[in-house]
């Protein structure tokens, strides 16, 4: 009882100044019907929030936001739905999440004999001309037991090039047309950064993990503006309907910039974009430095770099062998002494780095970078907010150095899902410790945030926030082994999607919480997330998306 009073009165504390100057103006938007979530420790709960000019006009007792609506004024019943403050994907690929909607799409294949299959039924159905490209196939979990092999595609393509890339976007299964398209055989050497897995017979077995993409990208050709037009639309589509008000967009290709604050003139990106730009198309950006829109609806900040591959493809650097394969350490992707170039540029001109690194030794190694770069000028590399994206993989000596060099850890708590029936494997049980370490990195100071990695997953808010409350597969199952005291609390996870995620991207005055003063930014889901039994959670779904106090999504 004393805390349902102490609640109440921090309610009308609240509500009641703002009452009386909100008669003399009504509000644009009002939301009420349901729980409502702040994310601000003091006042983590209120009854209503109200919306004027884009900005949260209110936040308290629902008397007080009535006293907002005028005749014009929308009113949001959310009929139980529960409202939090704009969920963010922090590390999410907008582009290719639309491409996966347009192209052929791998999910949920459980064998390479399916994946040979749906490959036929799409080139039997579409009638393909020239090469075809699909993604999102992963082996875990199938009977073959290995990867994607091209003699599976050659049953379905003898003659017509295929690429299919994995999941993870870090390796590429291709059939014996593309390969010999590429002028790939025994005796082409993998590029600095990359693999050409090879068979007993030394023929490539049409599997490419990570540089060694490159060798048959050119067949695909690059994409018309047209193609990412339809991309960028099919990805705004698809994640405001799914609860996302932001996305760091990350490895963006410096062409989509423009295109995509073209689209936002024209009143077509629903969605809050923060651009991480491919370090290597980044000359634009290190000259004319960070910008955005005028609204603010898409900002270019930072640039994106690669320190090693993946775990699933083994391309993950590591201090010691993969356990399940014990002459394979994983590569780096971006040789340091060239990643240390673009640090020192970044760190002169204001510019934000988000760094790949998933392996232990990749981490380690990208760390080591970072305070060699800050040495130049502390300050500034307090200040910097640079970014380890993933940090799956983490010694724990490690651990504490996020928080010492100021270090943002952006995790991807679905990687925890779709990574455990595969992690023990590859890194042994001792490995396991600094593994997907969210709940240490927290502990010990850092600023982690939140984000999916789609298309490499799903990209659903409702699987990353199960995922990081749960720390078990969508079955529910889990182990000792996969250290449960990693999994985090609810208001931990919720600050994970929406507060730290302001913080990640310099945006911690307008965006994050249910503040007023703060830009309306909105998400609502079906189910509680702060209350609702783990299983729900991700059963749920968005019922009501809003960006700068517009309705993107609807489905109340």
């Amino acid at each position: 009882m004393r805390k349902l009073v102490l609640r109440l009165a921090a309610t009308a504390a609240l509500a009641a100044p703002l009452a009386a100057s909100a008669a003399a103006s009504p509000a644009d938007l009002v939301i009420w019907g349901g729980p409502i979530y702040t994310a601000v420790d003091a006042t983590p709960n209120v009854e209503a929030v109200a919306v004027s000019h884009g900005r949260i006009a209110y936040a308290g007792g629902k008397a007080g936001a009535q006293a907002m609506v005028g005749p014009k004024t929308q009113v949001i019943d959310l009929k139980g739905a529960a409202l939090f403050p704009g969920f963010t994907d922090s590390h999410a690929h907008l582009r290719e999440i639309g491409e996966r909607e347009l192209v052929l799409n791998l999910e949920g294949s459980k064998s390479a004999a399916e994946v040979s299959q749906r490959l036929k039924a799409y080139i039997e159905a579409n009638h393909p001309k020239g090469l075809v490209y699909g993604r999102g196939w992963i082996e875990t979990g199938w009977p073959e037991g290995r990867f994607l092999d091209k003699a599976d595609i050659d049953a379905a393509a003898p003659d017509t090039p295929v690429i299919l890339q994995r999941a993870d976007g870090h390796a590429m299964t291709v059939n014996s047309a593309a390969l010999k398209a590429a002028h790939i055989d025994g005796a082409t050497a993998a590029p600095a950064g990359g693999q050409i897995l090879k068979g007993p017979d030394g023929q490539p077995t049409g599997m490419l993990v990570d540089n060694a993409m490159g060798l048959v990208r050119p067949l695909m050709g690059a994409p018309t503006r047209e193609q990412r037009l339809e991309q960028f639309k099919a990805g705004f589509r698809v994640e405001t309907a799914y609860g996302w008000t932001g996305v760091h967009f990350m490895s963006v290709a410096w062409d989509d910039v423009p295109l995509m604050e073209e689209m936002d003139r024209q009143g077509l990106a629903t969605l809050r974009v923060y651009d991480m730009v491919d370090a290597a198309e980044a000359g634009p950006l290190f000259a004319g430095g960070p910008r955005a829109t005028p609204d603010g609806r898409i900002t270019t900040r930072g640039i994106k770099l690669y320190m090693d591959g993946a775990l699933g493809s083994r391309g993950a650097a590591l201090f010691e062998p993969y356990s399940d394969a014990p002459g394979l350490k994983g590569t780096f992707v971006t040789d340091p002494k060239v990643m240390a170039g673009y640090l020192d540029q970044a760190l002169a001109k204001g510019i934000q780095v988000s760094t790949h690194a998933i392996g232990d030794r990749g981490n380690a190694t990208a760390l080591d970078l970072y305070e060699q770069a800050f040495k130049a000028d502390p300050a500034k590399g307090k200040a910097a907010r640079w970014r380890i994206e993933h940090a799956q993989i983490l010694r724990p000596a490690d651990i504490p150095r996020f928080h010492a060099d100021g270090v943002i850890a952006s995790m991807q708590p679905s990687h925890a899902i779709g990574d455990f029936h595969f992690a023990p494997a590859r890194l042994g049980k001792d490995r396991l410790k600094g593994a997907y370490a969210w709940q240490s990195l927290l502990k010990s100071g850092a600023v982690v945030v939140g984000g999916s990695d789609a298309p490499v997953e799903r990209g659903a808010p409702l699987i990353e926030f199960y995922a990081a409350v749960a720390r078990k597969d969508l079955s529910g199952f889990s182990n000792a082994d996969w250290h449960p005291e990693e999994k985090l609390s609810r208001a931990q996870a919720l600050k994970l999607f929406t507060s730290s995620a302001a913080y990640a991207r310099f945006a911690e005055k307008d965006l994050g919480t249910i503040s007023v003063g703060k830009r309306a930014d909105l998400s609502g889901f079906s189910v509680d997330l702060m209350t609702a039994p783990e299983a729900a959670i991700p059963k749920g779904h968005a019922v009501l998306t809003v960006v700068d106090g517009k309705i993107v999504y609807d489905k109340r």
